[in-house]
């Protein structure tokens, strides 16, 4: 899944307000500020096999909140904690 190299290189990446990171190759961390949301960011972190990653959550009793895909087929799988903050897994869209 996602490993941290030791020291990940920060990058700009779509255009909001936030950022991310770059951990591996391949492998990023994405930030969205978002100051009404609690803990006042979104966060997201892209995976390689979602399905698999959302089958090991779901295998210690934690289902997605949400699932969403996107017009250009990327998915992602979305948590919230008690308090309401939002950890997402985005995967590559399912090849055909």
């Amino acid at each position: 899944m996602v490993r941290a190299p030791a020291g990940p290189r920060a990058g700009v990446f779509p255009a909001c307000h936030g950022g991310g990171l770059e951990l591996a190759e391949h492998r990023y961390l994405f930030i969205l500020e978002d100051r009404d949301a609690p803990g006042g960011a979104i966060i997201t972190i892209l995976v390689d096999d979602l399905d698999a990653l959302a089958a090991e959550i779901a295998s210690r009793g934690i289902e997605p909140s949400e699932r969403v895909t996107y017009s250009n087929g990327v998915r992602k799988a979305i948590y919230y904690d008690v308090d309401g903050n939002e950890i997402g897994f985005g995967g590559a869209p399912v090849e055909q």
